[in-house]
């Protein structure tokens, strides 16, 4: 964008929500980072503090000395409302417990969330905080602008917890969220690198236009910035591609990853379905097979910045341990951990 063109930020079009742990940095678990669409609102004031006025006078009454120190930026307040009362979401910025319910059996579960628990009296419900992020719309002239198309706000660090008049009643539940924002340098580039001016994060907000939004995306994602690695073997065999890298590569099933110089037949950009070790990926790709061959000059295999879709995470009674509100680790003998399970029998 050669001048500045005088956008206007016009409706809001995203919002992701990622846990801090206790040193400010951003986790990008399981149930780590949240990304919705369906929000009301996400405002937020600058609240400063009042310089000290000093006013001395002569003897005869008259000011001899008047001085007003400047105003300072203390913080900001916010406020984040969103349509419904989405469990993991509320779970994700105002602690408690999140409530799920077994769709499946006990051998083969399929846990969903179902409701979530206020914390108990004394918890700190925000925790370590979460991170926030927003973007809307940049409008010129009556339509979304040509370069550049969305505004990127970032509050890299906040603490909030559930407020307003809970009024179960003929019309729309309240789901609005209030704390304050400051910086965190912890942030840096953000989840997947999108953000350009990290030095800014220590500063309680920031915008800047940009060229993404997570458009139509809604529940538990895990993002990833771009990388790249080189590709040093190859081979194809019943129309699966394995290829070797250098050093470990990174990479996860469902990621995007560019290929180049390997070789015609593996050329291009492909959807990632295994991982085999920590040098090796695979793809389908359907071509005669080709034993397996090193790769000189090396290749490269560049993974494309994006996110992978996380399509549940397990309930109480798994070993896996989650960073939870409050900095604790999951414990099933804990009651305050972040997820409780449904005890009902899902085969009765």
């Amino acid at each position: 964008m050669a001048t500045q063109d005088y956008a206007a930020s016009v409706q809001g079009v995203a919002l992701r929500v990622t846990r801090l742990d206790g040193a400010g940095n951003m986790l990008n678990g399981a149930g780590d980072s949240y990304t919705t669409t369906a929000f009301l609102r996400a405002s937020f004031t600058p609240e400063y503090e009042e310089g000290d006025e000093i006013t001395e006078k002569s003897a005869d009454g008259t000011i001899c000395v008047s001085y007003k120190a400047p105003d300072t930026l203390k913080r900001i307040t916010m406020e984040i409302a969103i349509c419904e009362p989405d469990p993991e979401l509320t779970a994700l910025m105002s602690g408690g417990l999140l409530l799920r319910k077994n769709f499946g059996t006990f051998a083969s579960p399929s846990n969903q969330s179902i409701g979530w628990s206020a914390p108990g009296v004394g918890d700190d419900p925000a925790g370590n905080g979460v991170t926030i992020e927003v973007w809307s719309f940049a409008v010129k002239d009556g339509k979304r602008a040509s370069t550049l198309p969305y505004f990127y706000w970032v509050f890299p660090y906040a603490k909030l917890r559930q407020s307003g008049d809970r009024v179960i009643e003929n019309g729309l539940l309240a789901n609005t969220f209030e704390g304050y924002g400051l910086g965190n340098v912890a942030f840096g580039s953000g989840l997947d690198g999108r953000w350009e001016f990290p030095v800014a994060t220590e500063r309680p907000y920031s915008y800047a236009r940009g060229d993404w939004a997570p458009e139509g995306l809604r529940g538990f994602y895990t993002w990833h910035n771009e990388s790249t690695n080189t590709i040093s073997n190859k081979s194809l065999t019943s129309n699966v591609a394995t290829l070797t890298t250098g050093t470990a590569h990174g990479f996860g099933i469902g990621q995007t990853v560019v290929v180049a110089e390997s070789g015609s037949e593996f050329n291009g950009t492909h959807l990632i379905t295994a991982v085999p070790t920590a040098t090796t990926f695979r793809f389908a790709k359907t071509s005669a097979d080709v034993a397996s061959t090193p790769v000189s000059p090396a290749g490269t295999a560049i993974r494309q910045r994006g996110y992978i879709t996380v399509q549940d995470f397990d309930s109480q009674g798994s070993t896996t341990t989650y960073n939870v509100p409050g900095g604790e680790y999951y414990n099933p003998d804990l009651p305050i951990d972040f997820i409780i399970a449904s005890t009902e029998d899902p085969t009765v």
